[in-house]
């Protein structure tokens, strides 16, 4: 433990002493730190998997769902249909934005089959308060993010949660699943018909086996 305080406090340093462009000190601490915070919680998030064994399909067509995009332009997601889809709420400040990177190789690597959707939100401990123009530059500059954004909205099951996102935690309408995000980052994979197959918490990498091989499923 003390040999990994140690380098950690390295790590720090030298982050505080090489601020990344486009980054606040903030941003690039938890950039630096990211792969340690992932390999600390590794082996909790394969726990935390929900999957949807006995393929319930949704009472509300997840195709029927509409949205807004950072532009503010409309998203609808009968555009998606034939394609897996990803969604992840996300933040800006979060010990787990290092996950940008991830998704977009994710992206990358499955762009004739995935679409993976990010939501930003200011639900957890204020990790994304600012605007959609701020937070678009953000993850381009940073990340390289090529796959959509949709505009900043509430994600949890309070007053205003995004029609997305209540669809994705009510299980009166998805068919099955009842869990919201409890943390930035946490995602959830739609299959080629429209049906949700699983979630993922934020501590499990979007590159894990277990997203893959979900992702490569046939159905």
């Amino acid at each position: 433990m003390i040999k990994i305080a140690i380098a950690l406090g390295v790590l720090v340093s030298a982050t505080l002493l090489m601020k990344k462009q486009g980054m606040s000190y903030r941003q690039s601490i938890l950039k630096t730190i990211y792969p340690a915070i992932m390999w600390s919680s590794k082996a909790a998030g394969k726990k935390q998997i929900q999957v949807n064994t006995e393929n319930k399909i949704p009472i509300v067509p997840f195709y029927s769902l509409t949205t807004k995009d950072i532009n503010g332009k409309d998203f609808n997601f009968a555009s998606l249909k034939g394609k897996k889809v990803l969604i992840v709420n996300t933040a800006s400040d979060c010990g787990f934005t290092g996950q940008y990177e991830a998704l977009e190789k994710l992206q990358e690597k499955y762009v004739e089959s995935l679409v993976v959707i990010g939501f930003p939100a200011n639900d957890f401990k204020e990790q994304e308060t600012k605007d959609n123009e701020t937070i678009a530059a953000f993850c381009k500059k940073n990340y390289g993010v090529s796959f959509p954004l949709m505009a900043k909205s509430i994600v949890i099951k309070k007053n205003h949660q995004n029609e997305v996102f209540k669809w994705l935690s009510d299980m009166t309408i998805n068919g099955w699943n009842h869990q919201e995000p409890v943390w930035n980052f946490c995602k959830y994979l739609i299959n080629e018909e429209g049906t949700l197959t699983h979630y993922f918490p934020m501590i499990v990498d979007p590159l894990d086996a277990s997203v893959i091989e979900a992702i490569e499923k046939k159905q």
